[in-house]
């Protein structure tokens, strides 16, 4: 097969990155993903799964070949981070290139998946809001779930044992996100683990989101809510004040009026400076009319 030059355009330059993030080392499948996708949009994607064949040099298309083949080798190795570029530098095509890093970043066992599985474990929210933490742990699970080929069932089933094994594991992740959520999501976690059946992790998400969003907003009028407060409190206090004034004035009027001496065998009423028994009896009817007023 003849190799493609329709899309190649003055950009398509040896110092151009497919990716916009490089390789390091970790999360190869991702990676790998992402340099398929972008390979197979340029139509370049023949160069390293040998469907575009390598002529003989001694033939007219050969020139065009290997210069398409470098470019290709040339946006892997921009793709991926200066210590990797620089240990692959010497690779002899873009074929050659693809198959030492699946050789090197692409093997299956049991260490990867002890590590994978306990950072999914060990992931929590922390400091992450809503989306960073989402994001890394579909991330890791999506990585874990290519790896574990064996948890991928490939059987025509007709009965749903495919489908509800699938929500199974869905039910599962769901409840292993929930689980790192800061305290502050106690609540409507609580209530997402009350629906039956268990919402899917793209709806979980959506309603941990607008919690969020309301929770940004949420500070100033709190702020509101509490000066408001403060506010009806200190009314309260004022009333309570005046109102126990009020009251101790009239029992102060009360006590001041009536004063009891013990005499013989009698008790005697007087007001201050009050002689004779006619005032005395107006000081008693003055009393009692206090005295239901006071009570």
């Amino acid at each position: 097969m003849a190799p493609n030059t329709d899309q190649d355009a003055p950009t398509q330059t040896q110092n151009h990155a497919i990716l916009p993030v490089t390789f390091d080392g970790i999360g190869y499948r991702s990676w790998q993903k992402g340099v398929l996708r972008a390979l197979s949009v340029k139509n370049k994607l023949g160069f390293i799964n040998r469907k575009v064949t390598k002529p003989n040099e001694d033939d007219d298309a050969f020139a065009l070949w290997e210069i398409c083949d470098d470019m290709v080798t040339s946006w892997i190795l921009n793709s991926l981070s200066k210590d990797l570029s620089d240990s692959l530098q010497y690779v002899n095509n873009a074929r050659e290139l693809w198959n030492e890093l699946e050789y090197r970043y692409d093997q299956t066992n049991g260490a990867k998946l002890y590590q994978l599985q306990r950072e999914i474990n060990d992931l929590t929210q922390g400091n992450l809001d809503i989306t960073g933490y989402y994001t890394r742990i579909k991330k890791l699970w999506e990585e874990i779930s290519t790896l574990d080929t064996n948890s991928q069932c490939t059987c025509l089933c007709t009965r749903g044992g495919k489908t509800k094994m699938h929500k199974a594991e869905q039910d599962r992740r769901l409840i292993q996100f929930l689980m790192g959520l800061n305290v502050v999501y106690t609540v409507i976690r609580d209530s997402i683990l009350m629906m039956n059946p268990l919402p899917t992790m793209a709806q979980a998400f959506f309603v941990l989101s607008q919690e969020e969003r309301q929770r940004e907003v949420k500070p100033h009028n709190q702020m509101m809510l509490e000066s408001t407060s403060l506010i009806a409190n200190d009314e309260s206090s004022r009333n309570v004040n005046v109102a126990s004034t009020n009251t101790f004035n009239s029992v102060a009027s009360c006590s001041n009026f009536r004063t009891h001496y013990g005499g013989t065998g009698q008790s005697q009423y007087r007001n201050f400076g009050a002689s004779s028994s006619s005032e005395i009896q107006v000081h008693k009817r003055e009393e009692l009319r206090i005295s239901c007023k006071c009570a």
